[in-house]
């Protein structure tokens, strides 16, 4: 594995307190592929907990994740990316350069494919990035979606055209929505790590911060209920966050859309569809806190906020320049 980066050296967790066995593996995974495969839906099956976001949309996944399973014999740190696509805007950029530094910096590389179809150029992009590792990095190849295949004789098709883009890769099949497969996952991974110590505390689930997950929580209600009226410019801010009481979290969100046709959109018929994401989020959030939580939401306009860099560096994106 390449160098930790000086912010993860500062969380390494002192492990000379606990005894770990001899053969303790541990490293980064890099989970890559085209948007909408499965990605976010495999590790969330795999962590048993929900840190990325969910949705029926492409591309849902912005903000660079680790979503990290600590076992007796093991640790995995999940790097979660953006699904790769050609991209056409400062935040597209974003996007894919945070996945292709996923890629390079990565222990195991996890590379999710939609095996109900055929390889598609996207798929065969990303195959060229991931075939630089060859050599250097174990591929693991997961053919998802293999419940939308009709026949035996169809999916021996489909696993010899996807082998054949990274012929070094191990792959394995899955249905990810229903957690199917996903032991099989674990264990391969967990198999193709180095031995090495825990890199962070046994408890901690993802160094992304609660308020950007409980952000994304209410962004993937605001994707999952306006499927085609609001596309992918909306982007969510917690802007407070207190616990009033051991039982009781304060919690007050922003969402930004680019229009004002689509703040009308978001808010619905006398507010009805604000307040249906609303309850959708707290429910949510609920469950995820362990406390009741009193959810406050606005929604603003910040126009064409994807191609503006100071705005996207506000909501949290980082802009990278060579």
């Amino acid at each position: 594995m390449t160098d930790l980066p000086d912010d993860l050296l500062d969380v390494l967790h002192d492990e000379e307190d606990e005894t770990l066995p001899e053969d303790h593996r541990s490293g980064f995974v890099a989970v890559i592929g085209r948007p909408n495969v499965g990605k976010s839906t495999l590790m969330n099956a795999i962590l048993g907990e929900k840190i990325a976001i969910v949705s029926p949309k492409p591309q849902t996944t912005r903000l660079r994740q680790l979503g990290i399973l600590t076992r007796d014999d093991a640790q995995l740190i999940f790097v979660d990316t953006p699904g790769i696509h050609r991209p056409r805007t400062p935040l597209g950029e974003f996007m894919v350069s945070v996945a292709v530094d996923a890629l390079k910096d990565a222990d195991v590389v996890l590379f999710v494919v939609d095996a109900s179809e055929r390889p598609s150029p996207e798929d065969e992009q990303i195959a060229e990035l991931v075939r630089s590792v060859e050599g250097v990095t174990p591929v693991l190849m997961v053919l998802n979606k293999i419940d939308l295949i009709t026949s035996p004789q169809q999916l021996d098709a489909h696993v010899e055209l996807f082998h054949a883009l990274v012929p070094f890769a191990n792959w394995v099949t899955t249905v990810a929505k229903e957690g199917k497969g996903a032991d099989d996952v674990l264990a391969r991974m967990i198999a193709a790590l180095p031995r090495g110590p825990r890199y962070f505390p046994a408890d901690q689930l993802s160094d992304t911060t609660v308020r950007d997950i409980v952000a994304e929580m209410v962004r993937e209600k605001v994707l999952l209920n306006l499927e085609q009226e609001v596309p992918h410019g909306v982007a969510t801010e917690v802007n407070e966050f207190t616990e009033r009481s051991e039982s009781l979290t304060y919690i007050g969100a922003t969402i930004y859309v680019e229009r004002d046709s689509h703040k009308g959109i978001v808010i619905g018929k006398q507010g009805q569809m604000l307040k249906t994401i609303s309850q959708q989020s707290r429910q949510e959030i609920e469950q995820f806190l362990g406390t009741k939580v009193y959810l406050e939401l606005w929604v603003k306009v910040l126009k064409n906020w994807r191609r503006d860099e100071k705005a996207l560096r506000r909501l949290g994106y980082r802009i990278m320049r060579e």
